[in-house]
């Protein structure tokens, strides 16, 4: 698994359906990131209750799942970031990536905590809020972090399992089973 993008997003005031929103989704990539306990730097986090912090610091979405999405919304401006990721990471797998797992990251170490659950403002990304429900009938969540240890990560790096939980359920279990 190798990072193919490392993505941050800027505050941003949008006017959806007459009421004023602020967002951090709109994710673009840059040149690296530093990864900190609580989220990444010069990334904006808006509403903590459901984004950043010690248990979802880093946000991780699969490259692979990119060609699944395009072929249901052609018409879209895509580029990495698209779903509000931090880390676009090649092969990332829900199916197979455990809780509790650990991986090595450039020079972060992180520990896998839960699947996405997606809001409305990915709706907002989208044009549509059919997304929302096209989301939650895949596997295709994405995955929280929480961070060991600090440190810098750049395109290229290397996603690296140090630490496999043997019987602890994947990613995808779990977010099969959020009602």
């Amino acid at each position: 698994m190798k990072v193919k993008s490392v993505n941050v997003g800027e505050r941003k005031t949008i006017n959806y359906k007459g009421k004023i929103v602020e967002t951090g989704i709109f994710k673009f990539p840059v040149k690296e990131i530093y990864i900190d306990t609580e989220g990444v730097l010069n990334d904006t986090v808006i509403d903590r209750r459901y984004h950043g912090g010690i248990n979802q610091a880093v946000y991780a979405y699969s490259e692979n799942h990119y060609s699944y999405w395009k072929e249901l919304y052609p018409n879209l401006d895509w580029h990495y970031g698209m779903f509000g990721e931090n880390l676009t990471i090649s092969n990332l797998e829900e199916t197979k990536i455990q809780i509790g797992d650990i991986y090595k990251l450039g020079e972060a170490l992180l520990e896998v905590t839960k699947p996405r659950q997606p809001c409305m403002k990915l709706g907002i990304v989208f044009k549509t809020q059919n997304i929302l429900k096209q989301f939650w009938n895949s596997t295709k969540s994405g995955i929280y972090f929480k961070v060991l240890e600090k440190g810098e990560v750049t395109k290229g790096d290397k996603l690296v399992l140090i630490k496999k939980i043997i019987g602890s359920p994947t990613i995808a279990e779990v977010y099969n089973s959020i009602p």
